[in-house]
């Protein structure tokens, strides 16, 4: 490997960032057999890489394969940061991360997403955060948003849920702040992050399946994230479940997934169940439930067995190797857990009814930690789909550390 993009970048160097940033630290010598380039070559780079400080040599050693165990190179966090934003009906998530994943700051602001103007009122809502100087080169702008994203170079937004119809979203906030700017559907965003800092570094096929006030998908097919050809790929909320009698959705449909599996559903059958009472929410019901309510605990076990066999038919007609759980939904995953997993293995083959369910921690922060992972990609992997803002992410990225 010894070719130069037409910019003069040495992309063996960027093939072994990119390497280091999906998969974590690993050994030069684990390096070279992954890229098959030779040993010596491994050696320079991760030399002059050293040199820049966009790597540094780490206390843990590899295991040893035979031999002499090697020392681990890992990425280094200061090299670049991003900021990320998640844009929910009425507030904001605001994170500042490094490259390694780390988060530096993170803020939440309350913002009306319906009101006239979003995109405006979004950028003068950033400006303060974007202009703030710092040490570490800043990337760019992630935008994560609960709807259809045309591409995330042109930011170009549909999503029902705000009221948003076509709106430029992208192409607005990169003129009005001056940065790259990528906008990504927010869970497509999960999914760039699990594989760079998550699970997802050990898998190239797995379903991201995030719960809360809807139910989102992401799904990542031989290591990319999979958007379909209008950026639509994954909008699971939305699949029907009871499409004749069931109650109307956001999306102008009825029945669909999150209406019955989704925070608002879940209250509707607490109502219904005479769980709850009028003006209580999803939060109440965990509370009986964790407080061993059987009433309670049975509106969970209902929406699980209708969510696993949603996800039953995704597993199997994609065959991922792990189903990742996410979301505010997730901190009551024990009242999930068993009626959702008994439906799945109920309802797919037996080649597949092993299919792991990982559920995660929740922090809301992680929405915006996502947002911020689609512009840390960029430098790691010149294949994510920044487009004509690659090369401006590149030269802030290297701008910094230019030969």
């Amino acid at each position: 490997m010894n070719a130069r993009t037409s910019a003069g970048r040495d992309l063996t160097q960027t093939a072994v960032l990119a390497l280091l940033g999906r998969a974590g630290p690993m050994s030069r010598a684990d390096v070279a057999r992954e890229l098959e380039i030779s040993p010596p070559t491994v050696t320079q780079v991760v030399r002059r890489l050293l040199e820049q400080s966009m790597v540094r040599e780490l206390e843990d050693q590899a295991p040893s394969r035979g031999g002499r165990r090697g020392q681990l190179i890992g990425l280094v966090g200061t090299a670049a940061r991003a900021i990320g934003v998640k844009v929910a009906a009425d507030h904001v998530a605001i994170v500042e991360a490094r490259l390694d994943g780390s988060v530096l700051a993170a803020h939440t602001l309350a913002f009306d997403a319906t009101a006239p103007d979003p995109a405006g009122r979004l950028a003068a809502t950033l400006r303060p955060f974007v202009e703030e100087q710092e040490d570490i080169p800043l990337l760019g702008l992630g935008v994560g948003v609960p709807g259809v994203v045309d591409s995330p170079d042109s930011g170009r937004v549909h999503a029902a849920v705000l009221g948003w119809r076509d709106v430029p979203l992208g192409r607005h906030l990169h003129g009005a702040l001056g940065l790259p700017v990528l906008v990504e559907n927010d869970v497509n965003a999960l999914a760039v992050a699990e594989q760079l800092f998550g699970r997802g570094r050990r898998h190239r096929d797995f379903l991201v399946l995030t719960i809360g006030s809807g139910v989102g998908l992401g799904i990542v097919t031989g290591g990319s994230v999979y958007r379909g050809s209008r950026g639509g790929a994954g909008e699971f909320g939305h699949f029907p479940v009871d499409p004749v009698g069931g109650m109307p959705c956001a999306c102008g449909n009825r029945g669909c997934l999150e209406t019955i599996v989704g925070s608002a559903g879940l209250v509707r059958a607490g109502l219904t169940a005479g769980v709850l009472r009028a003006r209580q929410g999803v939060e109440r019901l965990q509370e009986l439930a964790d407080r061993g309510d059987l009433r309670a605990g049975a509106v969970y076990a209902q929406a699980a067995g209708v969510l696993a066999r949603a996800v039953a038919a995704l597993v199997t007609v994609l065959d991922p190797e792990v189903v990742i759980v996410l979301g505010e939904g997730a901190a009551a995953w024990q009242h999930w857990d068993a009626a959702f997993r008994a439906g799945l293995s109920g309802a797919i083959p037996a080649p597949m009814s092993e299919t792991p369910i990982e559920v995660e921690p929740w922090d809301d922060a992680a929405w915006a930690q996502g947002a911020a992972a689609i512009v840390l990609a960029t430098p790691l992997d010149l294949a994510k789909p920044a487009g004509r803002q690659t090369e401006q992410v590149l030269a802030r990225f290297h701008g910094q550390a230019a030969d």
